[in-house]
This record gives C-alpha cells, sequence and structure tokens, in this order.
C-alpha cells in the first residue's frame, strides 16, 4: 500500500501568481487550471482579468474546445491560445448503456490507459460517479478496481473532463430540469490520495463559471486518509462520504487495510472534525453488506453505537459480485435487519438499490482497464487499435 504522506510530498504546488506563457511545443490544458489559475495565466499573456469570465463560459457553459469557435475573443487571441494553450479531454472509448437507465463510459487516457463513470437517474435527481485515480492502491479485500492495481493520480483535467464528456453527452436539461444534479468521486481510485487535483477539480464543479454544482451536491468518497481529512476541511466544502464497512479495528484491517494506519477511532475523530461548526452538515457511512462477515445484528448494534453521536447516514449496499471475489452479497432477509437495527437507533439508514450491475457499474465494479503493476490491460489496447 502507498503511504499517505509520501503521495502528498509528490503532489505539484499551485501554478505561480503568475504564469510565464511562451509559445512552445508543449502546451498548457486549460483544463487543468481553475478561475484563480487562469487569471494569471492570462496575465502572463498580457491580458485583462475578465478574458477568464469569457473563456469559462465557452469551456463549461457552452462545452466548446475549438478556440477558433469562441466568437468573442479577438482574432489575435483566438491564435495566441491556438499557439499555447489546448483543451485536451479524455476521449470516449465505449459508451454502455444499462437496461436500468443507468450509463457506464470507458474514457481512453494515455498510454492505452482508460477510467471508467457512470451516470445513474433517479425521479428527483441524476448523479454521475467519476473517477480520480487509474486504478486504486488501497486494496480493499470486496472491491474489483482495487483488485486491478494501481497505474497513477488522474490529473486535473481528467477528472473535470469526466464533467465536461457527461454533460456534452446527456445534455444540459431535460424537461426544464438539470441533467446532472450530483457529482460523486466514487468511482476508480482514492480521492484523498490525490488531494491537490480533486481539490481543483472540485472547486470548478462547484464554480459559478464551472459548472456551478450545489456545495452540498459534490460528494468525495474516502476510505480515511485521516491526515488530508483535516487538510479538507481547510480546503474545501464537499461533503463527505467514508467507507466504512465493519463496526471493529479487526474486522476493518481485513476488508480495508488502510485501516491498520488510520484506525476507526481515529477515523471517527477526523470526521467528527470535519462537519464542526457546519449547520446541516452530516457523515454518509458507506456499508457494503458481505454474507456472513459485516452482516449479524450484532455488527448492526455495534456500528450504530459508534456512530450515535456524528450526524450522520448510512448507506447499506449489496456486495456486488465480480469474478474471483471470495464473497457474497448478504440475504435481503438480513439487509432488511440490519437496517431495522439502525433505524431503531434512530439513524437514517438506506438499502442502496443496486445500479447498473448488466454493465458492471454497481459499486464496487469499477475495475476499469489500468496498466496494473507494470502490465496493460487488454480491452483498452483493443479499443485503442480498433
Amino acid at each position: 500500500m502507498i503511504c499517505a504522506h509520501a503521495r502528498f510530498k509528490s503532489i505539484a504546488p499551485r501554478w505561480p501568481e503568475k504564469i510565464a506563457v511562451t509559445p512552445t511545443e508543449q502546451r498548457i490544458n486549460l483544463l487543468d487550471l481553475d478561475r484563480r489559475d487562469l487569471e494569471a495565466f492570462f496575465v502572463g499573456l498580457g491580458e485583462k482579468p475578465f478574458r477568464v469570465t469569457q473563456l469559462m463560459k465557452w469551456i463549461y457553459h457552452e462545452r466548446v474546445s475549438d478556440f477558433a469557435a469562441m466568437t468573442n475573443l479577438s482574432k489575435t487571441l483566438r491564435e495566441r491560445l491556438a499557439e499555447c494553450a489546448e483543451i485536451r479531454l479524455p476521449q470516449v472509448a465505449l459508451d454502455q448503456p444499462s437496461r436500468d437507465g443507468s450509463h457506464k463510459w470507458l474514457l481512453r487516457l494515455d498510454r492505452g490507459n482508460g477510467i471508467e463513470m457512470v451516470f445513474i437517474p433517479e425521479p428527483d435527481r441524476g448523479t454521475l460517479c467519476i473517477s480520480s485515480q487509474i486504478g486504486c492502491p488501497l486494496d480493499c479485500s470486496f472491491c474489483a478496481t482495487a483488485q486491478q492495481g494501481f497505474n497513477r493520480n488522474l490529473t486535473v483535467a481528467e477528472i473535470i473532463g469526466q464533467v465536461w464528456q457527461a454533460s456534452r453527452l446527456l445534455g444540459d436539461q431535460r424537461n426544464g430540469q438539470r441533467i446532472i444534479t450530483n457529482i460523486v468521486l466514487m468511482g476508480m481510485g482514492e480521492p484523498l490520495l490525490n488531494f491537490a487535483n480533486v481539490v481543483k477539480a472540485t472547486d470548478l464543479m462547484q464554480d459559478d463559471l464551472g459548472f456551478g454544482v450545489s456545495k452540498r451536491r459534490v460528494t468525495l468518497s474516502t476510505a480515511g486518509v485521516v491526515p488530508a481529512l483535516y487538510r479538507l476541511r481547510e480546503a474545501s466544502e464537499v461533503s463527505l462520504a467514508v467507507s466504512l464497512h465493519a463496526p471493529t479495528d479487526e474486522l476493518r484491517n481485513e476488508l480495508v487495510p488502510l485501516n491498520r494506519k488510520y484506525p476507526i477511532a481515529e477515523l471517527l475523530t477526523a470526521c467528527k472534525h470535519y462537519i464542526a461548526d457546519k449547520p446541516h452538515r452530516r457523515i454518509t457511512w458507506e456499508y457494503v453488506l458481505l454474507d456472513g462477515v459485516n452482516d449479524s445484528e450484532q455488527h448492526a448494534r455495534a456500528l450504530a453505537a459508534l456512530i450515535r453521536d456524528i450526524p450522520s447516514k448510512v448507506n447499506l449496499i449489496p456486495f456486488n459480485p465480480f469474478l474471483g471475489a471470495r464473497y457474497r452479497c448478504s440475504a435481503p432477509v438480513a439487509i432488511a435487519r440490519f437496517q431495522a437495527v439502525l433505524m431503531a437507533h434512530g439513524l437514517t439508514t438506506v438499502i442502496r438499490k443496486t445500479r447498473g450491475d448488466d454493465i458492471a457499474a454497481a459499486c464496487g465494479q469499477l475495475a476499469g482497464q489500468v496498466q496494473a503493476r507494470g502490465r496493460r490491460l487488454e480491452r483498452v489496447a483493443r479499443l485503442a487499435t480498433g
């Protein structure tokens, strides 16, 4: 498992106050820049800061990636942008609808790598689930993605580019309602191990000149990288979902190896700190139910005691099997019993409906196609070569 502290040290710092821009063969991907970065970029070009508003509206509101089409920019500026910058997006390699209305896309990146994102429509909302890494280093024993290994962090452009592509494919509105209302970083990877890029990307999701999604409707899901949770409170206002999956350290050590470094007590303290002095905020606890492993009434009572003094919502997730998995999904009666115990203790508890399982888009099935532990998986290679 990769050390969280080591990963943080490798994260590049923010752009300097002024970005020097010269036409070179290596162009800047403007999707990597948030509003503040873009202001510095235009200063570097000798342009006025108001150009940021014009550019961001073209990119994020109109979803235009060709500078030549940005007609309220001068021809000279458009030519300069084409020389030193670009808007480079992940490319859609596979578009796969589910019979239940869910949708999965495979996005092709560099060197044959790929990531997956999923859209889940509901009567009152539309949720886009996106990835933050190629693969995942945490090795949770019940997760298909973890079994594929880890390649690298996604760039800001690769994270926000997922939202851009989904918005283009789905459209902005249907029947007068926004189609993508919620964005969750619950796809491939541990977002807090890609801290700087994830924070900048979520800022763009919430920025009125970006995608304008409500702060409460952007949710980051973490297995519990405790030091990063403290940093996150100071850097962002995203909602927080925590992959708990067990009420004791002994069991969680088996299911979520990160727990050996940051045990439950430390995680709970960090979660309390995250929502302290934030009215109406709560932690969403994700709990995958595994037959005979973590699904007894005793486990439910222990979980209720663990989180009873934290404003909470519990998402119970039926386990979604994958090839080689050593677990089975808990029986419906066991899931219902587990929910009843939690609700009897006053905890809001929802059984998450399995969506997209026919296209391997359900929770825990986002294996993706990654260059894992030195070997490139075959499917994206086939797609890349046609």
